[in-house]
């Protein structure tokens, strides 16, 4: 399932969607905020650019905004239903997931965002 080649190979490693080989991220998951979404501006590998077009991650806001629904669904749906919190703790439940998994979302919908545009290369096997 995590084989070089696919998509969630590329996504689960933070590597570069084409090659599979470069880094995509500078720096490891970090809780910095300057440094939690930088990126290279090529592939060290095979020298794909990054950045395709001028604010191309501007589109990775919308799958952003995806997780962040699926977050807020799944965690009231495990503390309200599930658990039985009450309605004020489910929301704060929601806000403290939320801001703890935040890094996590932003490097997560950049590298599902270029994904998507990217293919892998065959002939790098």
């Amino acid at each position: 399932m995590l084989k070089k080649g696919t998509k969630i190979y590329s996504v689960y490693n933070n590597k570069c969607p084409k090659c599979h080989e470069g880094d995509f991220f500078k720096y490891r998951f970090t809780y910095n905020p300057k440094k939690v979404t930088q990126i290279y501006e090529n592939c060290s590998h095979c020298n794909l650019k990054y950045m395709i077009e001028p604010s191309f991650f501007y589109g990775a806001m919308y799958v952003g905004y995806a997780i962040t629904v699926f977050t807020f669904v799944a965690v009231f749906i495990l503390t309200k239903v599930l658990l039985n919190f009450e309605l004020l703790n489910s929301f704060a439940s929601i806000l403290i997931i939320t801001v703890l998994i935040t890094p996590l979302n932003l490097r997560l919908s950049r590298i599902l965002w270029i994904n998507m545009f990217v293919a892998f290369d065959e002939e790098r096997l």
